[in-house]
């Protein structure tokens, strides 16, 4: 019996000001994925799940491509996009293997123009609380920095990136009241909030660490403040990582009249990132919770399906020390959980890597493969992830 199911849905909620490059960032990322010019596309295939929504950002990316043209402004435009990473067909696989083995990434887009403006009237303010409901499954949240407004206030970051983590803080604050229900904190809310300087290309200079420094320094005490506004969101909010992730990300190099596509920075890491940096953090979360709450049964659920990918009896000790009440969460799961990617380190995944390649194991052969991504972007310092 063979029962193609989404193994794993993942969800990746953007937060950016109008024209941080939100939608130049996602045409890339999508035609180069379409030209295989992606890390691990020579092995899968991501495919848009709205065709229509597909062929505009596939036209958006030639445009840039061959005519130098970029994407026409999004304004109060929020859609969610979602790809499902798939076998190549005719690829060979494990016979009767009962196993789900495709991947689904979905990207939600919260108009920046939100950030800066106030809503028109009823209908826009109702379209906001529901967009912004609509990414409440996100596990991750990636918060735009623009690098051209650095470059714009150089010298006096901080007012720029003072404001922006203020407004979004603001714009939480506005909408908490319409999003939780009797003053309820969620269980399912995204818990990790990633800072990623887009338009990288325009500073050259700057490496992860040093995006990170800049951050910390000019605007410390508003990345505190937008931690607090998110854990007044969440049940159990020390389950929570907000400026503990950085990543640079630049969709191509920009040129008088010309657009190098292929010339891009950390575009190979979004995929990575939304599906592994959850299975790197969530565990250790609910391990450290001292009752089986309701979010950790959504920590447990969420790494689940991911964790039966890996040969690792970790997690059957990290179990053993869990409260009562939420091991027995954890059994709810099944066995699936008796394995994990926790000590996926060097050598030892690009073991299972090949091993699963050999096995034509599909999803342990991608997911790995995600994780030697991650594992480069930090030697290449384009990712510095936290640490648990």
């Amino acid at each position: 019996m063979n029962q193609n199911k989404i193994a794993r849905e993942q969800q990746i909620a953007v937060f950016g000001e109008s024209g941080s490059g939100k939608t130049v960032l996602l045409s890339s990322f999508y035609g180069l994925a379409l030209e295989q010019q992606l890390s691990g596309t020579e092995r899968f295939d991501i495919l848009a799940a709205d065709s229509a929504q597909g062929r505009r950002l596939h036209q958006n990316y030639l445009g840039m491509k061959n005519s130098a043209l970029l994407p026409i402004s999004t304004h109060f435009s929020s859609t969610s996009y979602a790809f499902t990473v798939k076998r190549k067909p005719g690829a060979a696989a494990k016979p009767k293997k009962v196993i789900s083995e495709e991947l689904r990434l979905v990207w939600h887009d919260y108009p920046g123009e939100w950030f800066e403006e106030e809503p028109s009237g009823p209908e826009e303010e109702q379209r906001r609380i529901s967009t912004f409901q609509a990414l409440l499954g996100s596990d991750v949240a990636m918060v735009l920095v623009d690098g051209q407004k650095l470059l714009d206030h150089a010298g006096e970051e901080e007012r720029y990136l003072k404001s922006l983590l203020t407004n979004i803080s603001t714009q939480l604050l506005k909408l908490r009241d319409d999003v939780l229900q009797d003053n309820q904190p969620l269980a399912r809310f995204p818990r990790i909030w990633l800072l990623a300087l887009s338009k990288a290309d325009l500073l050259p200079e700057t490496d992860v660490a040093s995006f990170r420094d800049l951050l910390v320094e000019k605007a410390g005490r508003e990345l505190n403040k937008l931690q607090e506004v998110v854990g007044t969101f969440v049940e159990a909010p020390e389950a929570l990582s907000v400026g503990e992730d950085f990543v640079l990300l630049s969709s191509a190099q920009f040129e008088p009249k010309k657009i190098e596509v292929t010339k891009r920075v950390g575009l190979d890491l979004i995929l990575p990132i939304a599906a592994m940096l959850p299975l790197s953090r969530f565990l250790p979360w609910a391990q450290a919770m001292s009752k089986g709450t309701g979010a950790a049964k959504h920590l447990m659920n969420v790494i689940s399906p991911l964790v039966d990918a890996f040969g690792s009896a970790r997690v059957q000790v990290l179990l053993s020390r869990l409260p009562g009440p939420l091991a027995t969460a954890a059994r709810l799961f099944g066995s699936s959980l008796s394995k994990s990617a926790f000590d996926l380190a060097g050598s030892k995944v690009e073991d299972i890597h090949v091993r699963a390649r050999e096995k034509h194991d599909f999803l342990t052969e991608t997911l790995t493969g995600f994780q030697m991504e991650l594992d480069r972007g930090d030697e290449e310092k384009v990712l510095l992830r936290g640490r648990v």
